[in-house]
C-alpha cells in the first residue's frame, strides 16, 4: 500500500494510499475518507479524480517526442508541469508527490487542485451554453499571457518555414503506419499537397511574425477540455512540459488551436468570437490563412494522437481520428491564399462584383482604376481620354498593372488573398498575373464579366451622367477595347445580362476554390 506525501502542498502531508493492480480498480484514501476513483486514461497519463484532487501519474512509454520509460525522467516532468502551468493556473498545481514503498520512490504524481466539470468550456460549449463572455475572458487572457511570455531568438526559430515544414513531416512520419488502416489515404495525400503549397509562399509572412515579436513560449495545447470558466476568472491546465519545441510557437498557434476545438465541438461563431477578440486585446491583426495553417497543424496533431491512443486499445479513438484528419484538410483547403482576377469590358459590372467577393470574403480589392487616378494627371488630361490615349496610352496602362502586380505580391507573400478588378483585355497582362501566382505559391482564379453591348451601354451612360465612379470610360472606349480584347479561355465566363448583383455574386462564388 504504498503512500504519497505531498511535501509542496500542506493539505496534503497526510499522505494518500492507493490500493488496486490495476488503474481502473483502484480505491483511495485521502483525508480520512475512501472510494472508488474516477480514472481517466491518455496516452501518455492515468488521471485520478478524487475528492478535490487530481493525481497524475505518467506511463513508462516511449513516442518519437517524449521517453517517460525512466522514474528519474517522469519526476523532473512533474515538476516541470507544476512549473510551467503556474503562468496560467497558479492555485490548481498543488506539487509532486512521490509514490513510496517502504520509504523509496518508485514513482511520481503531479497533485492538482480539482476543477468544478460543471464550469469546463469544452462542457459547456457541447451544452449550447451563450458563451460570448467566458470566451473574451479567455481572449484577454491569452493575450496578457502572450504579451509576457519569454521570447529570444532560440523560440522564434520553430516559427520559420522550415521548422514548420520539419514539424510537419515529422507528424507526417508517426502517422505513416496509420495511412490505410485509419487514416484515409486521398485525404492524406491532399494535406500533404496543401501544406506544400501553403509553405512555399509564406515566407515573408512567417518572417514578419518572427520580426514583430508574435512567437513566445505559449501554451502548445490549448484545449477547451482544459479551460474553466470560474467566477473569479479562468483557469488553462494542461500546457505542454515534455518538449520546449512543442510549446513554443507563434500566438496564433495556441489561439488556433482552441478556435479549431471549438469548432470541432459544434461551435464555430464561438471560434470566430475567441478569434476576433484575441486579435482586439492583442493588437495583433493575422490573415486568416495564417489561422487556417495553424488550426490545420493542431488538427492533425490530435489525429496523431487518436491514432497512437486506437494502438493502446481505446475503442472511440479510430472514428476520432478521421474526423481530425478530415478536419485538418478543411483547413488546409481554407489556408489557400488566391489572387482573383475580376474582369471584363467597361460596364460588364466587373467592379460591383468584385466588391462583393471582396466584402463576401474579406479579401482587399484593388482597382487599376483607382491606380490610375493616384499616379496623377497630366495637362492634357482635362477631357475624358479616347482609347489609348493619354492616361490610358500603352505606357501609362502598363504602368498601372506594374503597380497592381506589385501591391498583389505584397499581400500575396504576407498570407492575404487579393481581388484584382481591372480589364484583363490584353494575354500580356493575365500572363504577368499568372507568374505573380506562381511566385507566391498562391491559386489563380479569373473571371470575366460579360453583358449583352445595349446593357452595357445604359450602364456606362449612366455612371457618367451621375458621376458615380473614377472610370471614365465611354461606350466609344468599351467598342474599341472589344475589337482588341484578347481570348479569355481560362476564364470562368459570368454573365451579368439582366441579373442583379447578388444573383452574380453567388455565380463567381462558384467559380472560387472549394
Amino acid at each position: 500500500m504504498p503512500k504519497l506525501p505531498v511535501t509542496e502542498d500542506p493539505d496534503a502531508r497526510s499522505g494518500l494510499t492507493i490500493q488496486g493492480e490495476k488503474p481502473e480498480n483502484c480505491t483511495f484514501g485521502a483525508h480520512g475518507e475512501t472510494g472508488r476513483a474516477r480514472v481517466v486514461e491518455t496516452h501518455v497519463s492515468i488521471l485520478f479524480f478524487v475528492g478535490d484532487r487530481v493525481y497524475k501519474l505518467r506511463k513508462p512509454v516511449a513516442f518519437d517526442f517524449l521517453d517517460f520509460r525512466e522514474r528519474e525522467a517522469r519526476r523532473e516532468d512533474c515538476q516541470r508541469e507544476v512549473a510551467l502551468n503556474s503562468r496560467l493556473a497558479p492555485d490548481a498545481y498543488l506539487g509532486v508527490a512521490d509514490i513510496q514503498v517502504g520509504g523509496v520512490p518508485v514513482d511520481h504524481m503531479v497533485v492538482m487542485q480539482r476543477m468544478p466539470d460543471e464550469r469546463r468550456l469544452a462542457r459547456m460549449a457541447r451544452d449550447g451554453a451563450d458563451l460570448d463572455r467566458e470566451v473574451r475572458s479567455v481572449a484577454k487572457t491569452l493575450a496578457d499571457f502572450h504579451s509576457k511570455a519569454a521570447r529570444s531568438s532560440e523560440i522564434s526559430s520553430v516559427a520559420t518555414r522550415e521548422a514548420l515544414k520539419a514539424n510537419w513531416q515529422a507528424n507526417f512520419a508517426e502517422t505513416e503506419p496509420f495511412v490505410g488502416a485509419i487514416l484515409d489515404g486521398q485525404v492524406e495525400a491532399d494535406i500533404h499537397r496543401f501544406v506544400d503549397q501553403w509553405l512555399k509562399g509564406r515566407e515573408q509572412l512567417l518572417g514578419d511574425r518572427i520580426a514583430t515579436g508574435r512567437v513566445c513560449d505559449g501554451h502548445g495545447d490549448l484545449q477547451a477540455e482544459d479551460i474553466f470558466c470560474l467566477d473569479d476568472g479562468i483557469r488553462i491546465l494542461d500546457c505542454i512540459e515534455f518538449s520546449d519545441r512543442l510549446r513554443y510557437g507563434d500566438v496564433i498557434a495556441d489561439v488556433a488551436f482552441l478556435a479549431m476545438d471549438l469548432e470541432r465541438l459544434g461551435r464555430p461563431e464561438l471560434a470566430a468570437r475567441l478569434l476576433a477578440d484575441y486579435q482586439e486585446f492583442s493588437g495583433d491583426r493575422f490573415p486568416d490563412s495564417l489561422v487556417h495553417h495553424y488550426s490545420a497543424s493542431r488538427a492533425y496533431v490530435r489525429a496523431k494522437v487518436a491514432c497512437l491512443r486506437s494502438r493502446q486499445g481505446a475503442p472511440e479513438a479510430a472514428d476520432e481520428a478521421v474526423k481530425l484528419q478530415a478536419l485538418a484538410l478543411s483547413h488546409l483547403r481554407q489556408a489557400r491564399v488566391n489572387l482573383v482576377l475580376v474582369g471584363g469590358l467597361p460596364g460588364s459590372g466587373k467592379s460591383t462584383l468584385a466588391a462583393g467577393l471582396g466584402a463576401s470574403n474579406r479579401w482587399p480589392v484593388l482597382r487599376s482604376d483607382d491606380i490610375r487616378w493616384e499616379m496623377g494627371r497630366t495637362a492634357d488630361d482635362e477631357s475624358p481620354p479616347g482609347y489609348l490615349m493619354a492616361r490610358y496610352s500603352p505606357t501609362h496602362t502598363a504602368e498601372v498593372y506594374d503597380k497592381l502586380l506589385q501591391r498583389a505580391g505584397y499581400l500575396l507573400e504576407r498570407g492575404e488573398s487579393v481581388i484584382l478588378d481591372a480589364s484583363w483585355i490584353d494575354l500580356h497582362r493575365r500572363d504577368e498575373a499568372r507568374r505573380v501566382a506562381d511566385r507566391t505559391s498562391s491559386n489563380l482564379v479569373e473571371v470575366c464579366c460579360e453583358v449583352h453591348a445595349d446593357e452595357a451601354v445604359a450602364r456606362i451612360e449612366r455612371r457618367l451622367s451621375q458621376h458615380a465612379d473614377v472610370s471614365e470610360a465611354t461606350p466609344e472606349v468599351r467598342a474599341a477595347m472589344e475589337q482588341s480584347m484578347d481570348i479569355w479561355p481560362s476564364a470562368t465566363p459570368i454573365d451579368t445580362t439582366g441579373a442583379t448583383p447578388e444573383q452574380s455574386l453567388a455565380r463567381a462564388l462558384d467559380a472560387l476554390p472549394e
